[in-house]
């Protein structure tokens, strides 16, 4: 996913999700529906691993991420640890590695000196899981069957969600490696004709919308239940702040006045003498920025990326705003006033298509601001789906009737005020892991994330 690894223990525990979850009928459709998630996965982590040479799969990039071998044998323990040994009852191929690869028993400052399986044996080894998965899936029946993990085809989805969150880490990882690009895309679709004229905000009205699922069969747990919030009357920006508008706010002396910042963010860019977005260097009148091994200029029309929470909360008190709650940002995706429904995506329930959002590596950049009107929630708001995650102004915590499930590591070991919500999901996010009611979540200090925001105000006026 992000920055902190979603993993699950050495031995899986299981447990019953919330008594309400409503799963659609068809098991068939579930079953290919997550092999070609898992093999959509397992192509982007080939291209993550292969694109570079023994020595850079085997280093360690910044103190921040694991090496990227590391990655690479997690996901195949992963698989292995749920898909064949709790799902398949088969005997464990590599129980040996198994505290290694395990993210709860290893901060990543010590991963590299683990004894880690070289870049061939854990391709050998992530093939063999592959393998012997997709025979688990072909014969395991998805009805459930009293079964939470295989009713619709839940673990296959998990671990297509895993191995992609992965990837995006994986991803991370290539954007903080020095040296020549690696990697290639192409540019997002120009701007939309219509992109000059968007208003600068939308009110969104006040009163009750329902919040969370019980019925996405692929959910994860702290997602889970759907219930009522009431949300007052607000404004939100109708596309993410862009990177002319922060420069603007860099060049006012932002990052040198305490006015806009919390007084943990303070003490944090000062500590670190922060004074611009990560990869950001001023070039003479302007800004260039590195991005996967190319040097460019800072496009003013694209989303900025790569700030911290507290960066975002400080240009939005400059800004006279302020960040949105994670309910306002759900809200502002997925009601539609028309019919009171919560939707899956903000443009409906269709899964996501290259017209609706920017997601799965496809152009290793955020779209300009106020492209994919196909994908504007019915309010008009866009891009809320995929370009950058958008830091939130609420903590991470649990919805009224959590329940754990499959395991507590992935979501209840990390509620509290220690770590901020992002939403929406970025470009280096695949849409398997992707949906209106998707939470992420990491600390407020993270910058090599794929983060940007929008800003928010209160408007009794539009109640």
């Amino acid at each position: 996913m992000t920055t902190h690894d979603r993993a699950a223990p050495a031995a899986p525990r299981v447990a019953e999700p919330s008594p309400d979850v409503s799963l659609p009928a068809d098991p068939e459709a579930f079953r290919q529906r997550a092999a070609d998630a898992l093999v959509r996965a397992r192509e982007r982590t080939g291209l993550l691993t292969g694109c570079v040479d023994g020595p850079e799969l085997t280093a360690q990039h910044s103190p921040l991420m694991s090496p990227l071998v590391w990655d690479l044998a997690h996901i195949g323990n992963q698989e292995e640890q749920w898909l064949l040994r709790a799902v398949g009852r088969r005997d464990a191929l590599r129980p040996d590695i198994d505290k290694v690869y395990d993210a709860f028993e290893h901060p990543r400052a010590e991963r590299p000196s683990l004894p880690l399986l070289p870049p061939e044996e854990a391709r050998g080894y992530v093939a063999a899981v592959r393998e012997r998965a997709l025979d688990v899936l072909a014969d395991t029946a998805l009805d459930g069957g009293g079964d939470a993990l295989t009713e619709s085809g839940f673990a296959f989805g998990m671990i297509a969600q895993h191995e992609q969150q992965h990837d995006e880490t994986m991803l991370i990882t290539h954007q903080l490696r020095r040296g020549p690009a690696a990697l290639t895309a192409p540019a997002p679709p120009p701007v939309p004709a219509d992109a000059a004229t968007l208003p600068a905000e939308v009110l969104v009205p006040g009163g009750p919308f329902t919040m969370g699922t019980s019925a996405e069969p692929w959910s994860l747990d702290n997602e889970r239940p759907a219930h009522e919030r009431d949300v007052a009357a607000f404004a939100i920006d109708t596309v993410p702040v862009g990177n002319g508008a922060y420069a603007r706010f860099v060049e006012d002396g932002g990052y040198d006045d305490p006015r806009w910042w919390a007084p943990a963010g303070w003490a944090y860019i000062r500590e670190h003498r922060l004074a611009a977005p990560l990869f950001w260097r001023r070039e003479g009148s302007g800004w260039l920025r590195r991005r996967f091994g190319v040097v460019e200029p800072v496009p003013e029309d694209e989303p900025v990326l790569h700030v911290s929470w507290y960066e975002a909360d400080a240009y939005a008190r400059w800004a006279g705003r302020r960040l949105p709650t994670e309910a306002e940002w759900e809200k502002a995706a997925r009601h539609d006033p028309a019919t009171g429904r919560s939707l899956r995506f903000p443009w409906g329930d269709a899964d996501p298509g290259p017209e609706h959002a920017n997601l799965g590596q496809r152009h290793l950049r955020p779209a300009p601001l106020g492209s994919f009107p196909r994908g504007a929630s019915p309010l008009g708001v866009r891009q809320l789906v995929g370009d950058v995650w958008e830091w939130t102004a609420s903590d991470f915590l649990p919805y009224p009737g959590f329940s754990a499930f499959p395991y507590r590591e992935y979501s209840e070991v990390f509620f509290g005020d220690a770590h901020k919500v992002l939403r929406g999901g970025s470009f280096a996010v695949d849409p398997v892991a992707c949906r209106g009611t998707f939470r992420n979540w990491d600390l407020p200090v993270r910058r090599q994330i794929f983060a940007g925001f929008r800003t928010a105000r209160s408007a009794p006026e539009a109640a």
